[in-house]
């Protein structure tokens, strides 16, 4: 970790803690920094800030009170979940004082390479396949993930070295709060609406996300999706060196497919029919993850033998396991109805779909498209399994049985199975009704299949 004196004993306010918060706070203290943290929770249920206080960090809990911007902090380091239209960021911006974010400290202190992920779908799957990329027969040094991934920048940077790289994946959220944060390889994996609730506008949006390239220079490299417009033009406003990928169109200067092969800058990679996980989607983070490891010099055997083995993102159309000719996949992360529409354009067999959860209001018509002619069975569980009920029957699929949860849709769905369909838990709804979090249910899909699997075969089947 590179020991800057930027931060050495002056006043830094860190608001909102969560682990993106109380990393960055032990950072700036173990800066020098003279940290104030401040969190809504109240002090005796927030054992976050209590551990803060008990190794001498100030902490201000129970609101957001604007009177501490009158104490002439000179850093406001901001939880990314907190908005901008807070009162305290509102008159921080009135008196000047530059809001950041944990990853611009991580990557001040980085002594690694940073390498940068976003957009607005495939961010973690994108990060991960990278990781695993650069990771696989490694002699020296190690690639770590870190960022909206769930594991704290700030943390990793403090013990990551310059034989190392950061795989940073960064949320719009996070990419409004940067100043110097430069990756020397970014990728966008693609732009669509989302989070207008939080950004206001679609230009913001789209802005937040432009802000991974905008201090990168000649000698840095963008990855970008050239099927869409909007990116072939925004990119141009970037000095990085461009690496484009796409799936419809080749590109001697990129990564592109032809006759069902990946190439990358007219090099041959690897089938597209080997790529584990299932999806056009994921054959387009496979385009972005080569991009990168070709950058940094990874054989084409390496890449080929470790996407080859690729199961996926736990919960995120994560391949399980694959049994007397049915396989399995666990979707839990799905909890809304465009991430299931999603998940089954990314199967041409058979589908026997497991769906249903918490009740939002949705009436989840819009289901309808991609499950007729594809989806064989449905599996409904949960507060709307009546409403998938009707929309299974709207759909014309054959078969419809509703369950107690996910447990027993594993049981159903298998009886009902045949050879070469694929069981696919995607609820397109929140687990909130039954289960903890998404998480959990997908861990309880997974043990389901585990068990289903070693009774069968116990059986003799």
């Amino acid at each position: 970790m590179k020991k800057i004196k930027r931060y050495e004993n002056k006043k830094v306010l860190v608001l909102g803690l969560a682990l993106s918060g109380v990393n960055a706070a032990k950072l700036l203290h173990s800066l020098g920094a003279l940290v104030t943290v401040n969190d809504y929770k109240k002090f005796d249920e927030n054992p976050q800030a209590q551990e803060l206080l008990e190794s001498g960090i100030r902490v201000v809990t129970g609101g957001h009170p604007v009177e501490l911007l009158d104490e002439d902090f000179e850093w406001v380091v901001k939880n990314p979940g907190i908005m901008y239209n807070n009162p305290i960021i509102i008159r921080a911006k009135e008196k000047n004082i530059p809001v950041i974010t944990e990853v611009e400290l991580a990557y001040e202190v980085a002594e690694s390479m940073v390498i940068g992920i976003t957009g607005t779908n495939g961010k973690t799957t994108t990060t991960t396949m990278i990781a695993e990329l650069l990771n696989a027969e490694r002699s020296r040094g190690q690639a770590y993930v870190a960022g909206n991934i769930g594991t704290p920048a700030s943390l990793v940077a403090q013990k990551a070295t310059s034989d190392d790289e950061i795989i940073m994946e960064l949320s719009s959220f996070q990419l409004m709060g940067i100043t110097e944060l430069k990756p020397h390889i970014a990728v966008i994996t693609n732009i669509y609406s989302a989070h207008l609730d939080y950004h206001g506008t679609r230009e913001e949006y789209v802005a937040a996300k432009m802000n991974i390239t905008k201090n990168q220079t000649e000698e840095d490299y963008l990855i970008v999706n050239w099927d869409q417009p909007e990116l072939r033009e925004l990119s141009k406003k970037s000095k990085a060196i461009i690496i484009p990928f796409s799936r419809k169109e080749i590109l001697n200067d990129g990564v592109y497919l032809q006759d069902d092969v990946i190439y990358y800058q007219g090099e041959p990679v690897m089938a597209k029919e080997n790529i584990l996980i299932p999806g056009d989607h994921n054959v387009e983070n496979a385009m972005a993850a080569i991009a990168v490891a070709k950058l940094l010099n990874q054989k084409n055997g390496i890449i080929r033998a470790s996407l080859e083995k690729f199961t996926g993102v736990k919960h995120r159309t994560q391949f399980v396991t694959e049994f007397k000719e049915r396989r399995f996949y666990n979707d839990s992360k799905a909890t809304n109805i465009l991430a299931t529409e999603s998940a089954l354009k990314g199967f041409d067999a058979p589908v026997i779909l497991l769906a249903g959860g918490l009740d939002r209001g949705n009436n989840f018509d819009e289901l309808i498209p991609s499950m007729s002619g594809k989806v064989k069975a449905l599996i409904v569980f949960g507060e709307t399994a009546m409403k998938l009920n009707e929309i299974g029957e709207k759909a014309e699929i054959p078969t419809i049985i509703s369950v107690q949860n996910v447990e027993a849709a594993v049981s159903a769905a298998y009886a009902l199975s045949e050879p070469n369909d694929v069981i696919l838990l995607s609820p397109a709804c929140a687990s909130w009704d039954q289960y903890r979090s998404f998480e959990v249910r997908g861990d309880a899909f997974i043990h389901s299949v585990e068990q289903l699997v070693e009774e069968a075969i116990e059986e003799g089947e």
